[in-house]
């Protein structure tokens, strides 16, 4: 029998297919074709430079293996395969392996990242359905900008109808949009990956339709191709993906949902579902909403539509003129009370969603709320992941 190696795979079922741990691998080691993204053992090395950069934990699957799956074998995986039974043959080499992948693991999570998992209440999500070669054709209902014209962040309302093309998307998951045109090399461009703002009955209820809200970038093939779509123009799409940042069901779930810009798009989709399916409900949704002027915090207007009751709102600016910088940390600790209530809720659930440069503040304030209820966040965290409670998902 060979020698038993450590293998790193990733999870079809979870990957969003965003690409960004293919363009971090500094050895080419991940490399992607309609349907699965995948690692190379040849060419891997353990280096962990993809582990951070994931937004979902997909990237983070490790098998202990006689023979490596092959490139071919990874292409073909709507899951993964379980863990083979292996003899014991080797079990020194294996224990060093994962010791070293377990330490440069703990140095690569040192933020808010990790493996999550669905809520247990979750409804089961499509993945995959449409890909680079075979994806859903949509055409554009409507364009509306969110933010002030006289903002210099411009993001956009857009929906697009699916006409008859069955496209189940639940909330928390993203779609792809194809750009048209090639790269510098010639390439086709990459779908980018945006998050549905729209419940799943569609943005108009009982629609083929869904919603995104995309902000312009300056240079941004995919978001100025987006934001400049007119009514009747057609779209390709990819997905659904997404397996984990889910709603749950249970009624009885309380949400803390903390974002920035447009991470408030996922955001909008489960307040939009709760008011559909639970409009009764008090106190089951708390947001912290960050930007730098209301001007630019998108949905601000119909946010205020939502009664308090039903979401409690605190909206962080950072760039208010004659006002000190406040982020959603700062409004977090302002809140402890409310904050650390959550965080000893067996009910009580984390969505963390937008810039990735809002989760060092935010993984510092959960720290310190945790710690001031005589809580030890690390664990807790651990925990409320391993139970489907704690969700990141950073760009």
């Amino acid at each position: 029998m060979n020698r038993p190696v450590k293998q790193h795979l990733i999870d079809p079922e979870i990957c969003i297919r965003c690409h960004t741990c293919e363009m971090t691998c500094p050895l080419e080691a991940i490399e992607h074709d309609d349907m699965n993204v995948v690692v190379d053992a040849s060419k891997c090395n353990f280096c962990m430079d993809c582990i951070p950069v994931c937004p979902t934990g997909s990237i983070d699957e490790w098998r202990v293996v006689a023979k490596p799956y092959s490139l071919e074998e990874q292409y073909g995986w709507m899951e993964l395969p379980e863990q083979e039974d292996l003899e014991a043959e080797g079990a020194e080499d294996l224990e060093a392996i994962d010791e070293a992948i377990a330490a440069l693991l703990t140095e690569a999570h040192a933020g808010a990242g990790g493996k999550a998992k669905a809520p247990a209440s979750a409804s089961k999500p499509t993945v995959n359905m449409y890909t680079v070669g075979k994806p859903a054709e949509a055409r554009v209902q409507g364009n509306y900008r969110l933010t002030a014209e006289e903002s210099d962040s411009d993001v956009r309302h857009i929906i697009l109808d699916l006409a008859g093309t069955p496209f189940p998307v639940l909330e928390g998951q993203s779609v792809g949009v194809i750009p048209p045109g090639c790269d510098a090399d010639g390439n086709p461009h990459l779908p980018r990956l945006y998050s549905v703002s729209s419940p799943r009955d569609g943005e108009r209820p009982n629609f083929n339709n869904l919603s995104l809200t995309v902000k312009r970038e300056e240079g941004g093939v995919c978001s100025n191709y987006v934001c400049d779509l007119k009514p009747g123009d057609s779209i390709q799409l990819t997905g659904p993906f997404g397996a984990t940042f889910l709603l749950p069901n249970d009624p009885a779930a309380h949400l803390l949902m903390i974002c920035t810009g447009t991470g408030s798009a996922p955001f909008r989709a489960f307040t939009m579902r709760r008011q559909r399916e639970t409009p009764s409900l008090d106190g089951s949704l708390s947001l912290f909403f960050g930007a730098r002027r209301p001007q630019e915090l998108p949905y601000f207007g119909p946010l205020g539509k939502v009664p308090d009751q039903f979401l409690t709102k605190h909206f962080a600016f950072s760039r208010q003129e004659g006002e000190a910088k406040h982020y959603v940390q700062d409004k977090m600790r302002e809140q402890s009370e409310q904050v650390s209530a959550l965080l000893q809720d067996p009910q009580g659930y984390i969505y963390i969603c937008g810039l990735k440069a809002m989760e060092q503040g935010v993984e510092e304030a959960l720290k310190d709320i945790a710690r001031s209820a005589g809580l030890y966040w690390s664990d807790l965290r651990d925990t409320m992941r391993e139970e489907g409670r704690y969700h990141v998902e950073t760009y």
